[in-house]
């Protein structure tokens, strides 16, 4: 299934769906949610042929959205145990001028590293630009809510491995 992840706690399998992460969440960056879960799909089978244990997972990204941090939370508890960090240089200025922007994540599990970065093509300029205007009016905002639900409808249809490119 494209919108869930197994993990693994005490020798328990845990499994997340992209619903529940973003009930977690809240519902407000659900772009930022499928971002997240995207990532860990890309990169979990690269560190273990097996459901990893969550709390053995750590993150760095460049990634400092709410959705992505709390998919990463949810799935891992990796930001209330001090096992993830924001580290904005790893990525470039932003995803359509400097790929792959924000969209870098590196997962590290029992001494194995893997980095997934976001291929070209699956953030709207659109979505970068209005986003970062300032003083937004209420059909620009209800227009960027539109553009971050589109993005999760879109990217989870989607296998991990065609949005992420994954480097070890």
């Amino acid at each position: 299934m494209y919108d869930q992840i197994t993990v693994r706690e005490g020798g328990k399998d845990l499994t997340f769906s992209f619903d529940g992460i973003n009930t977690f969440h809240g519902g407000g960056f659900p772009g930022g949610v499928t971002h997240g879960l995207k990532a860990m799909q890309a990169a979990f089978p690269e560190l273990s042929d097996t459901p990893l244990e969550r709390r053995e997972v750590t993150v760095v990204t460049a990634f400092g959205g709410p959705g992505g941090r709390d998919a990463i939370e949810m799935v891992t508890r990796a930001l209330t145990e001090g096992r993830l960090t924001v580290d904005k240089s790893l990525g470039g200025k932003d995803v359509i001028s400097a790929p792959p922007g924000p969209y870098v994540w590196r997962f590290t599990y029992r001494g194995k590293t893997v980095e997934v970065r976001i291929k070209p093509g699956h953030v709207r300029e659109e979505f970068v630009t209005l986003g970062a205007k300032p003083d937004k009016t209420r059909e620009e905002n209800d227009r960027l809510e539109w553009l971050k639900a589109e993005m999760a409808d879109r990217l989870l249809l989607l296998p991990a491995r065609d949005i992420y490119d994954i480097a070890s």
